[in-house]
C-alpha cells in the first residue's frame, strides 16, 4: 500500500514503513573563495564564436594534503589556447592552493611548481601515492601526453613522467580522467585511465546549426580503449592494457568508480561512456578484467539506450553492505541510479528512486554520494550546467538530493543557501572536510568563472566520524578498503577508501561516517586489500581517526 507524504511543498511517494524525517534543521554552504587571493579561472578558451571539440571538459579538481599538515589542499587543472593547444599566459595554469586554517587558501602554484605552462589542454586529476612514501603524487590527464608528478616532500612536485612510462598511450588519444587503485593487492597503486577518442586540432569537426557553432554531438568522434597501468615498483609502470582485458572494448571515457562490487576481495572498476555502453570491469584475481557492463545490468538504461553519462560515484546508498552506482547526464536524460543486487547483478532504480522526476531539468556534469547532514544516508551532489550556450536554461545551479532511508530522494537544492545555487556551466567537483569540523564540504569548478569553495555551515548537531587509514602491507592510501560501522543502537553503516569521484576529479581520501545522534560507534570493522581484518571498539564520536593496519 503506498503513501504520499509533502516535504517542503515537495510530494513524495512513499512505500509502507517508511518515514520521511523532519527537516527543520539542514546545513547549507558558504563559498569562502572570496576571503582568498584566487586568480584561478577556468579558461576553456572559448571566444564565443568558434567551438572546439574537447572545450566543455575543462576545469578538474583534486583534493590532497599535499604538504602533510593535516589540512586538505586544493588542485585545478586548466585548459589551453585553441588551436595551437598551448598554455600561452598564466590564465590557462593549473592552480594549487594550500589550506591556511583559518578557512583561507594561499597560491602556491608556482612555489610548487605544478603550473603546467608546458602542458597542453588538460582534463582530470587524480591523487594518490603511487611510491608509499608518505607524500600524496598528482597524475593528469591531458589532450597530448599525460603527465605524474611525484611530490618531493618539501612542498614541491618534480614531473617524472618520462621515467614513469605513464606518458606513453596510442597517438592522439585524448584522456579524461584516472584513478588509483591497487588491482593486484602488490600494495602499490596501479592507473586506470578512461581515454575519450582521438583528436588533434587539425581533425576537429566544425559543426553548425541555422549558421551558429555548435559543439558536435559525441557520435561524431570514434571510441578507444581505456588504459591500465601496473605499477612495477622503482616509480615505473607497465601499460597492461592488453594482456589484462581492457583493451577489447571500445568505450568514450569519462567518470571512474573504483569499488569491490562482487564482495571477492579484489578491486573492480566501473568506467561512465559518453553514448556508448558504460563499462563495468570484474576483477578475475590473476591480472585480468571481464568486462560484464550488459550481463550486469549497468551498461544501458531500462530503455536499451546509452546516455551521455558523465561523472559516477560508486557507493552504498542503501547501507545494505554492497556497492551502488550511480551517474549523472545531459537534460532530458534520466539520471542512472543502480541498486547492486549482492554482487550477483545490478537494478535499475532510477525511477523508484525520483530520479526521474529529479533529474530531467538538469545537465549533471560532476557528482558525489555525500552526508553533507551526518544523518547516516549518503546524500547525491551534482554540479551541474549544460553542454552548449544555446538555449536560456543552459547555464544550471548545483543540485543536492538527499537521501530518505535508502529508499528515494528529496531535492533539498533550495535551502543550501544562495553560494550553492550560483549558475554557471559547471564542471569538475571534489568532496572533502576543508575545515576538520566532520561535515563533508564541496569544491566547484564553473567554465569561464572562479571556482566555488564550498564550506558547509555544520550546524545541526549531528554526530560523525573521520577515518584516515594508512596502509602498510596495503597501498599505504589504503585505497579498497573496506569499512564497516555499527552503532550502539544497532544501525549499520558501510563505506570504503576510494578518492576517484565526479568527473575529472578526485576526493577526500579520508572515508566519512555521519552517525546522527549516535555518541559513539560501537563496532568498526577494516578489511584491507590485504585480507587483514581489523575491528575497533566503542570509538567516541567527533574525532578524525587515523587508523594503521596492523603490520
Amino acid at each position: 500500500m503506498a503513501r504520499r507524504w509533502v516535504l517542503r511543498g515537495v510530494a513524495i511517494a512513499a512505500v509502507a514503513g517508511l518515514s520521511l524525517r523532519a527537516a527543520s534543521k539542514r546545513p547549507h554552504f558558504r563559498d569562502i573563495a572570496p576571503d582568498s587571493n584566487v586568480s584561478y579561472i577556468s579558461n576553456n578558451d572559448f571566444d564565443g564564436k568558434r567551438k572546439y571539440f574537447q572545450q566543455p571538459m575543462c576545469g578538474g579538481v583534486a583534493i590532497l594534503d599535499y604538504d602533510g599538515d593535516g589540512r586538505m589542499d586544493i588542485f585545478f587543472t586548466n585548459g589551453a589556447k585553441l588551436p595551437e593547444l598551448k598554455k600561452t599566459n598564466p590564465s590557462f595554469y593549473n592552480c594549487l592552493l594550500r589550506n591556511q586554517g583559518d578557512g583561507t587558501f594561499e597560491d602556491v602554484t608556482k612555489k610548487a611548481g605544478v603550473s603546467g605552462e608546458n602542458l597542453d589542454f588538460s582534463y582530470g586529476v587524480a591523487a594518490g601515492d603511487y611510491d608509499n612514501d608518505g607524500w600524496t603524487d598528482l597524475f593528469i590527464a591531458n589532450t597530448g601526453k599525460n603527465t605524474l608528478y611525484r611530490n618531493n616532500g618539501n612542498g614541491t612536485f618534480s614531473d617524472v613522467t618520462g621515467h614513469s612510462g605513464l606518458g606513453f598511450k596510442p597517438k592522439d588519444t585524448l584522456s579524461v580522467q584516472a584513478a588509483w587503485f591497487d588491482y593486484d593487492n602488490d600494495g602499490l597503486l596501479d592507473l586506470v585511465l578512461s581515454n575519450y577518442t582521438v583528436w588533434t586540432p587539425a581533425t576537429d569537426r566544425r559543426c553548425v546549426r541555422d549558421g551558429v557553432d555548435v559543439y558536435c554531438s559525441p557520435r561524431t568522434y570514434a571510441a578507444v580503449p581505456h588504459r591500465l597501468y601496473h605499477n612495477v615498483g622503482g616509480g615505473k609502470f607497465e601499460d597492461v592494457t592488453e594482456r589484462s582485458g581492457f583493451g577489447k572494448a571500445l568505450g568514450k571515457g569519462m567518470g571512474i568508480g573504483i569499488a569491490d562490487f562482487n564482495g571477492d576481495g579484489w578491486t573492480d572498476v566501473f568506467i561512465a561512456n559518453d553514448t556508448e555502453p558504460n563499462f563495468l570491469y570484474l576483477n578475475r584475481g590473476d591480472g585480468t578484467f571481464h568486462e560484464v557492463g550488459l550481463l550486469y545490468g549497468v551498461a544501458y538504461n531500462d530503455d536499451a539506450k546509452t546516455v551521455s553519462a558523465m561523472g559516477c560515484d560508486v557507493k552504498d546508498y542503501d547501507n545494505d553492505g554492497w556497492v551502488d552506482v550511480f551517474y549523472n547526464n545531459l537534460m532530458g536524460q534520466i539520471w542512472g541510479l543502480f541498486r547492486n543486487q549482492r554482487g550477483k547483478s545490478f537494478r535499475y532504480v532510477s525511477p523508484a528512486a525520483r530520479m526521474v522526476q529529479l533529474s530531467a531539468p538538469r545537465s549533471g556534469w560532476s557528482a558525489g554520494f555525500m552526508d553533507y547532514d551526518n544523518d547516516g544516508w549518503k546524500d547525491l551532489f551534482s554540479a551541474n550546467g549544460d553542454v552548449d550556450n544555446l538555449v536560456p536554461q543552459a547555464p544550471q545551479h548545483d543540485t543536492m538530493f538527499e537521501n530518505v532511508e535508502g529508499k528515494l530522494f528529496t531535492d533539498v537544492s533550495g535551502e543550501m543557501g544562495k553560494d550553492f545555487l550560483r549558475v554557471g556551466f559547471q564542471r569538475g567537483s571534489a568532496i572533502a572536510d576543508l575545515n576538520n569540523d566532520g561535515f563533508p564540504d564541496v569544491v566547484v569548478t564553473s567554465l569561464n568563472q572562479r571556482p566555488r569553495i564550498l564550506l558547509n555551515s555544520a550546524d545541526n548537531g549531528n554526530q560523525w566520524l573521520l577515518i584516515d587509514a594508512r596502509g602498510h602491507k596495503s597501498n599505504r592510501d589504503a585505497i579498497g578498503a573496506k569499512i564497516k560501522l555499527t552503532t550502539p543502537s544497532g544501525r549499520t553503516l558501510y563505506n570504503h577508501v576510494t578518492v576517484s569521484v565526479g568527473f575529472m576529479s578526485s576526493s577526500d581520501r579520508r572515508v566519512h561516517f555521519g552517525l546522527g545522534g549516535e555518541k559513539s560507534a560501537a563496532s568498526i570493522e577494516i578489511r584491507w586489500p590485504s585480507g587483514v581484518v581489523q575491528t575497533l571498539k566503542d570509538v567516541p564520536a567527533g574525532r578524525i581517526l587515523k587508523v594503521e593496519e596492523p603490520h
